[in-house]
């Protein structure tokens, strides 16, 4: 039996995609202040949609960064409420010049629409904002109460998210968030994510003599900047790959036999996933890939500059040079802890004649979903009617800081169910999302609301914190 809605969507396709376009087109990167007038684009489309849709109190929800966009539909009494997450920000597109097409314009190749930001997450928001428009303009009405809330920050660790919550309690209180930020696994398995690991960040300067030195006249007698942070970044792991920071493992949890069995039952090709990146495996011995993805805190160096980087050569010895580290949190780790642990390792060990500035950011702490809850479970039955395929339970080796802000400023918990595919080189150049996805979470998201709407809010209250 055919769906209303779906047909309306199917029938809106070229719309659907051209909508999209004009939001990839605006270059919302959060990170870089030279792309506010993106940033502003974006929001200008996003408010206007929300608006045409038939969304009330379509407005800026603002705490002093990027603004989020918000709007509300409450006509279903007695249903519960969903607040819809996405986020319009992107990542930089640098380098610029490995992109195939231009970063910011809608090009369709071999089934794939590829732009910055196409799967993350412009893409994915776009099928949840077209979904409720569609119902709206079908059915006059959605099956349960929605709040969409898409966020501007998510990409530079959602930095004022907590304090817009904190702020808007009452307006955004919820029974549950379903979010269309998070990707699948595998585009031909269904699966849905039910935890996410945290991440603390931190960024650190090492300062050796008060200016950069001639190599000769100085080389072998001070201390070399580069060679100091060198040396700091390798000592975070002992040879074999272990985390060597004292603490740095307090409170992790063993996978246990029941997860080590649930991992074995997902298809996966270790040696593939190698092959594929034309490198080899890494990390902690005495785990397979998969549980050193889901189940394992990581520790990685995301840049390390310093000195003469330009054309030719420079014989200096530099006196400064900058790190910027990550580490990736599982269930059962504080990130402040972590974070304490790695600076009071990075202060030990550096060396005389070497002072260390350190600026820490901001932290979010891994997520996991309750096993019981309603969404989830009803995410699940959604995926299972659509695809034909019970999903299987995966985690989400990224970290998406909605679900652990969410769960400590408004007490409800977080179900991804994003339409995004691992694979699609988001963050990187050629982002892309498949055209697949599109009907693929069509028809998920009017399952699920179809099915939030037979339950009432007293069964998400057990699961209020």
């Amino acid at each position: 039996m055919s769906d209303p809605v779906i047909e309306r969507l199917q029938a809106d396709r070229l719309g659907v995609l051209s909508r999209l376009g004009a939001l990839l087109a605006a270059r919302s990167v959060s990170t870089d202040p030279a792309y506010a007038d993106g940033m502003a684009e974006a929001r200008a489309i996003l408010l206007d949609r929300l608006a045409t849709a038939g969304f009330a109190n379509v407005g800026l929800l603002e705490a002093g960064g990027h603004p989020a966009v918000y709007g509300e539909w409450l006509g279903a009494p007695g249903r519960p409420t969903i607040l819809v997450y996405g986020h319009y920000d992107v990542q930089p597109p640098d380098p610029a010049e490995l992109w195939k097409s231009p970063p910011f314009e809608a090009t369709v190749r071999d089934g794939r629409l590829y732009a910055r930001g196409a799967s993350d997450d412009k893409g994915p928001s776009s099928i949840a904002i077209e979904t409720v428009a569609a119902f709206l303009a079908t059915e006059g009405g959605l099956p349960v109460n929605v709040k969409i809330l898409l966020e501007g920050e998510e990409e530079i660790g959602s930095a004022t998210l907590g304090d817009i919550l904190e702020t808007n309690r009452r307006r955004l209180a919820a029974d549950a968030v379903l979010s269309a930020d998070g990707g699948r696994w595998r585009a031909d398995m269904p699966s849905i994510a039910v935890g996410s690991r945290g991440i603390a960040a931190l960024d650190f300067t090492v300062t050796t003599a008060v200016k950069d030195l001639h190599s000769g006249r100085y080389g072998g007698v001070v201390p070399n900047a580069l060679h100091v942070a060198a040396r700091l970044i390798a000592g975070l792991h002992h040879p074999d790959g272990r985390p060597a920071v004292a603490g740095f493992l307090d409170g992790v949890v063993e996978p246990s036999e029941s997860e080590k069995r649930s991992l074995a039952a997902i298809p996966f090709d270790d040696a593939g996933y190698y092959t594929d990146l034309v490198t080899a495996p890494a990390g902690e011995p005495g785990y397979a890939t998969l549980e050193r993805l889901w189940y394992r805190p990581t520790i990685d160096a995301n840049g390390l500059w310093g000195g003469y980087t330009g054309a030719g050569g420079k014989t200096v010895i530099p006196n400064t040079a900058h790190a910027k580290l990550s580490m990736r949190l599982v269930p059962g780790q504080d990130p402040a802890a972590v974070t304490a642990a790695t600076v009071r390792h990075l202060r030990e060990h550096c060396p005389p004649g070497a002072t260390l500035s350190i600026r820490e950011g901001h932290p979010s702490a891994a997520y996991l979903v309750p096993d019981a809850h309603p969404l989830l479970l009803a995410a699940e039955a959604a995926l299972q009617d659509t695809t034909g395929q019970v999903p299987l339970r995966v985690r989400n080796g990224a970290t998406l800081p909605l679900s652990d802000i969410v769960r400590s400023r408004l007490g409800i918990d977080t179900v991804m169910f994003s339409f995004s595919t691992a694979d699609e080189d988001f963050h990187a150049p050629n982002e892309f999302i498949r055209l697949s996805a599109f009907e693929d979470g069509f028809a998920a998201w009017v399952s699920i609301l179809r099915r939030l709407g037979t339950l009432t809010p007293q069964e998400f209250e057990a699961f209020r914190r």
